[in-house]
């Protein structure tokens, strides 16, 4: 697992690609500044756009029960997504906030609730929120005085979520209660080569992190240690997905801010010795 051989499995030409997830046979990922989601069928290397919002768009989760509706963190709130295009706005906690402010990365627990970070835009610390959405629609901000909030992941158990804390360099492991309040919060990891950015959780507990700035993902075992480095052709890696069947693991990454982006940008493939779990729904009541 320590010399991978990267495949492009899309090409290098978005923005800042971020949230991939495996949704029922297929790869979503979204190219978050363009406000766009896109979709790649399995074993296809043939990406097709789904819809194109005039907002940030950091990540989706499907709902259920709903074909081709997503529930999405979007430019300053949580919002619904219908396959018509039709949003519709859960609430907007980032619309007021003293500096300009965007959603970032988001994914559902195993319980179906919808979590999602945020940040401002020009990384104000300790501007950046944790929020989770229920499934009645409602959103509780559940961590706060964080700057870039990324991450968040959960294995199958809703009682433990990691999320980093980027600016910082940590991954936190947060303790849950039944309602997805904090019990208690611990540092997992200090990441020193870049920023732990985007990350999942394989079916062995262990966590997959992509690492911007280090041009690596890193595997932590579920004990925080460190156990595998996988180099990767893009300095800026920003999200990471197992395959659940097919041994690979698929990481997209962002040109932003680069003089000579070669394959930033592009989504890579990797071979790897771990599976993943499918995206969870939400839970829409």
């Amino acid at each position: 697992m320590t010399d991978p051989h990267p495949l492009v499995w899309a090409p290098a030409d978005h923005q800042l690609a971020e949230g991939a997830r495996w949704v029922d046979g297929r790869l979503v990922h979204t190219d978050i500044l363009t406000g766009r989601l896109f979709e790649l069928p399995a074993g296809s290397r043939d990406r097709r756009e789904l819809l194109s919002l005039d907002v940030p768009l950091g990540a989706v989760a499907p709902v259920a029960g709903r074909p081709g509706h997503w529930i999405a963190a979007a430019g300053t709130g949580i919002a619904l997504l219908a396959p018509d295009g039709g949003v519709e706005w859960l609430a907007r906690p980032e619309q007021d906030a003293a500096t300009p402010a965007r959603m970032n990365d988001g994914v559902c627990d195993p319980r179906g609730r919808f979590w999602a970070g945020s940040l401002a835009y020009d990384t104000t610390p300790g501007a950046g929120s944790l929020y989770r959405t229920d499934p009645d629609g409602s959103v509780h901000r559940v961590l706060s005085g964080l700057t870039i909030v990324n991450g968040p992941a959960f294995g199958p158990d809703a009682r433990e979520l990691f999320v980093a804390d980027s600016a910082a360099g940590r991954i936190l492991r947060v303790g849950l209660d039944e309602a997805g309040d904090p019990r208690e919060t611990e540092v997992f990891a200090q990441v020193t080569e870049g920023e732990p950015d985007g990350m999942t959780v394989d079916t062995e507990g262990h966590l997959w992190v992509a690492v911007w700035g280090g041009g690596v993902i890193h595997r932590y075992a579920p004990d925080g240690t460190l156990v595998a480095r996988l180099p990767v052709p893009v300095p800026q890696p920003t999200s990471v997905c197992l395959h659940p069947d097919q041994g690979l693991l698929f990481v997209t990454s962002a040109a932003i801010g680069l003089a000579d982006p070669g394959l930033s940008g592009s989504l890579l493939a990797l071979p790897v010795d771990a599976r993943g779990l499918p995206a969870t729904a939400y839970a829409a009541g």
